[in-house]
């Protein structure tokens, strides 16, 4: 098993995040952003868009970070990530979407101009209304935690792995955060897990400069 990306990356991280919560042994190999190594003729016979990450697991390459997760979850997560009961089943697939399509957009304009465009040129309209965004679409996903330890029931599933990442990242960033007690307790519980600790609690920077110190540090 051999994942192909930075671990700087959001992306990568959900792959990583997952490979540690299922127990699998697996080398990663630095690809993207400062490290470089993604436009080359090699890399793109497996990911002709250039981006990470890639997975290779024996005879199978893939890309695009989502369909990652849920093939580890299918293929050595079945029952636990990806659950086999239909409601959970359901819940999983939803959150996920939402977490991808919903919180991904805001969270990623507010990340964008905080850490990786330089304070002088960042688009403070942006981030004013990725930060309104956000004010409004957490509190759903706080409501849908209630009585519940994570959003497909009592076990970490995939439905929890797309938020997981982006709020970490979210908590790093300077934005006034809605009151969110549900998400709070789930995140209280996402830090004590080690594949958690490991691979998505890495330093996220506050500036450009920073951030390139940083993702050198990581590797």
């Amino acid at each position: 098993m051999i994942v192909y990306g930075r671990r700087s990356s959001i992306n990568v991280q959900k792959v990583l995040w997952v490979l540690g919560e299922l127990g699998i042994e697996f080398r990663r190999e630095s690809i993207g952003g400062g490290f470089g190594g993604n436009d080359t003729p090699a890399f793109r016979a497996m990911n002709p868009n250039g981006l990470i990450p890639v997975l290779r697991d024996g005879d199978i390459i893939m890309f695009e970070s989502n369909a990652i997760v849920r093939y580890l979850a299918a293929r050595y997560g079945a029952g636990s990530l990806l659950p086999t009961e239909p409601h959970a089943l359901a819940a999983a697939e939803q959150w996920m979407e939402w977490s991808q399509t919903t919180l991904a957009p805001p969270a990623s304009a507010l990340f964008m101009n905080q850490v990786r465009i330089p304070a002088d040129r960042a688009d403070r309209k942006a981030m004013a209304d990725a930060e309104a965004r956000l004010q409004t679409v957490l509190p759903i996903a706080d409501k849908a935690l209630a009585g519940k330890a994570f959003f497909a029931g009592d076990d970490l599933t995939i439905g929890d792995i797309v938020f997981g990442c982006l709020r970490w990242r979210l908590d790093k960033l300077d934005w006034k955060q809605p009151p969110m007690p549900n998400i709070d307790r789930w995140f209280a519980a996402l830090k004590e897990r080690p594949a958690y600790k490991q691979w998505v609690m890495v330093p996220v920077g506050r500036s450009p400069e920073e951030w390139a110190a940083n993702e050198k540090l990581l590797g």
